[in-house]
């Protein structure tokens, strides 16, 4: 008998058979992977935990299945310590589980007591407390202005008294009330010769001497005089008061002196009153995109003005205590 000839193996209808079995396993094993990956994770509602202590979040969001993601931040209550603060996505909405939750817990308050700010200048207690609570949407400090002025033998600016006192509990925001010193009273300064210097020459003398200052522009006699100081008022030497206002007029060159597309003429903006200086800065953006820095001082703020020779189109930006208050265009 031949067995090779017999062998069902060898039968063209048994392989076909085999390869349709094959066929129909891998279809089976496909659909159930795909209806699988259709269904997906469980999902599961996020719970509220706003409120609540991070301990008790933490186990209620574990039988949910989900995880947290945590930020710290300080808060205005010290009861808030350890706390939920914020979280997202918001209580009710539906994820899937193995969702990663974002919660904002409290760190406390950054501050427990008020510091003593006595002696030290308001300027520099604004911007400490300032960048203290950058990150906070309720200051726990805030300073109560216009603030109390009075003259002392203590720099302008110094904080002479504050309320409330040193070493106060803070358990909510507070508003801090300064006194501040004016500075000596009846403060005299003397009058720096000034006619025949240039603009630079000029800022510098009344600079150093803390002159106020206000300028102006007319003609001069021909171009050795142009952009140099042709009048002044009060003159040389003369004794004047801290508040006192100096005139000082300054030669306008001609329009054949000036390059073309350039403009010389007067910047004039009147600032808030201060008690003391403040740093001002008044720069210009040419049109080229680069930035020039005027002229920087120490302005007690009204009227400030400055004489400029810049190419039209420049701009003109005024700030003070790097806040920009004013800005124009050169026509």
């Amino acid at each position: 008998m031949d067995f090779n000839n017999a062998s069902i193996f060898n039968r063209p209808r048994f392989f076909a058979l085999c390869c349709l079995v094959i066929m129909a396993f891998v279809s089976i094993i496909a659909a159930t992977s795909f209806f699988a990956a259709l269904r997906g994770t469980e999902q599961t509602m996020v719970p509220e935990v706003r409120g609540k202590d991070l301990i008790e979040a933490l186990l209620e969001l574990q039988q949910k299945e989900l995880y947290p993601r945590i930020d710290l931040r300080y808060s205005v209550s010290a009861a808030d310590k350890g706390r939920i603060l914020e979280q997202s996505p918001r209580a009710g909405s539906i994820v899937k589980a193995g969702r990663r939750i974002r919660l904002v817990v409290s760190q406390g308050m950054v501050l427990s007591v008020v510091e003593d700010y006595v002696g030290r200048n308001v300027d520099d207690v604004r911007i400490e407390l300032q960048t203290l609570f950058a990150s906070n949407p309720q200051p726990l400090l805030t300073l109560k202005e216009p603030f109390l002025y009075q003259y002392s033998g203590k720099p302008a600016g110094t904080i002479l008294e504050q309320a409330p006192v040193p070493g106060v509990n803070i358990f909510s925001p507070v508003e801090l009330e300064f006194v501040i010193s004016r500075g000596e009273e009846e403060e005299t300064v003397k009058m720096p010769a000034l006619v025949g210097l240039g603009i630079a020459d000029t800022m510098k003398e009344i600079g150093e001497a803390g002159i106020r200052f206000n300028f102006s522009i007319r003609l001069g006699q021909g171009r050795s005089s142009a952009e140099t100081v042709i009048a002044q008022t009060p003159a040389a030497g003369v004794s004047m008061k801290g508040d006192a206002v100096a005139e000082i007029t300054v030669a306008a060159p001609t329009q054949g002196d000036l390059e073309e597309n350039e403009v010389f003429s007067l910047f004039r903006h009147r600032l808030p009153d201060n008690p003391y200086p403040l740093p001002a800065t008044l720069e210009a953006i040419l049109p080229g995109g680069e930035r020039k820095t005027l002229v920087s001082l120490d302005h007690p703020g009204g009227d400030f003005s400055f004489p400029y020779r810049l190419p039209e189109g420049s701009v003109l930006v005024l700030s003070v205590l790097n806040r920009e208050m004013y800005r124009e265009t050169v026509p």
